[in-house]
């Protein structure tokens, strides 16, 4: 059985039953019903800084990850014709639903439940955190679910919200969640912002990107009904599996959901993380033929949904060299079997669970599992 999905510009696709399954499955590792985790004190800390830095009424919302596409898009300022709806990077469940690809689908009835309530008494700070679905690479950085919160702070009358409370509040967030580090923001645009900024830590002299943030767009509140004349905003939304390994020195994202007593029980505090092993990893290249445009992205998707729980022993897929149809030479084409449209990638699988060392046998398995999923040629 599959769900058909239909866009406003891209044919129908479909989104397995077992695979909508499994999404709804997939622990969300923010919260509590679910059992504690380091990412839980993240969220308490930033929510407990900012409440206290505006005196503000914090109120913590948790959803399901099945959202309507109006909230994840239309509500949000994004445009029909927007790269983000295409089937390649969005969930649908249906013409009018799918999983979330960010926390701020969860803003804006958020935002119609505070225009529908009684006056605020002072500023407002939603809270939203959660699991998220959506395209990425597969490396020790990059997952398709990674955990988010959205930190909204909303002022009815009285002095309006500005850029140097937006620079207060991320002064805030940072000291909070990653004490004594340093950052810079830069400028940027998001729909569902005016003045937008990407933040970044320095973490060993390099930055990492943590966020993204900007004065909330008066259309957003406009649409929620509240009057932009009357109301202002802040609107920030931050990766927490990058902050959790950043704060404890995590090097792979994939021990954040680890079963290994040794790993899980360092999965409950904000401490330093300790290694407990330096196992080998098992490395197959492949050369495969794909259609033209396929990036890592892409492909990494592709390999979680071939490999299903067994995506978890992948600690990377590399592109190496891509080469379209018309550079081969004739014999690569037909040992590829590949045609016109379609591009030569070499991948390099790299195979590496985090709690024991693959045999050479259930590395080749892995890797003719992922040759049969990604290659198209004849």
């Amino acid at each position: 059985m599959s769900i058909s999905v239909v866009t406003s510009d891209s044919p129908p696709q479909p989104l397995s039953l077992p695979a909508l399954v499994d999404a709804l499955s997939l622990r969300d590792l923010t919260d509590p019903t679910q059992g504690p985790h380091a990412l839980q004190l993240l969220v308490s800390a930033a929510a407990a800084a900012l409440g206290e830095r505006w005196d503000a009424d914090v109120r913590v919302l948790r959803s399901r990850p099945v959202v309507a596409v109006e909230d994840n898009y239309d509500r949000l300022g994004y445009q029909r014709d927007a790269v983000a709806r295409d089937v390649r990077y969005t969930r649908y469940v249906s013409d009018t639903a799918m999983l979330r690809s960010h926390t701020s689908a969860g803003v804006p009835p958020a935002l119609r439940a505070l225009a529908a309530g009684p006056a605020p008494g002072g500023d407002v700070l939603l809270v939203l955190p959660g699991i998220c679905h959506r395209r990425d690479s597969i490396d020790r950085l990059h997952t398709g679910t990674p955990h988010q919160l959205d930190l909204w702070l909303l002022r009815r009358g009285g002095r309006r919200l500005d850029h140097d409370d937006l620079h207060a509040l991320v002064t805030t967030l940072v000291a909070a969640v990653l004490p004594g580090t340093h950052w810079r923001w830069t400028a940027t645009s998001h729909p569902y912002t005016s003045g937008g900024r990407e933040v970044e830590a320095i973490h060993d002299g390099h930055p990492v990107e943590i966020a993204e943030c900007g004065l909330a767009a008066p259309d957003v509140l406009r649409a929620a009904g509240l009057s932009p004349s009357t109301w202002s905003g802040l609107a920030l939304g931050m990766g927490l599996d990058r902050v959790l390994m950043l704060r404890k020195g995590i090097p792979d994202i994939r021990l954040l959901r680890s079963a290994d007593p040794r790993v899980a029980a360092q999965l409950l505090d904000l401490t330093p993380y300790q290694p407990v092993s330096g196992l080998p990893p098992a490395r197959r290249d492949l050369s495969v033929a794909v259609p033209a445009g396929s990036d890592a992205e892409l492909l990494g998707d592709r390999v979680r949904e071939a490999l299903g729980p067994d995506a978890d022993l992948v600690e990377e897929v590399a592109v190496l060299s891509t080469t379209p149809y018309a550079d081969l030479p004739d014999a690569a084409r037909d040992r590829l079997g590949i045609r016109p449209g379609q591009e030569n990638v070499l991948l390099r699988l790299v195979l590496r669970p985090v709690d024991r060392t693959l045999t050479s046998e259930e590395a080749n398995v892995l890797r003719d599992r992922v040759y049969t999923a990604l290659h198209s040629g004849e």
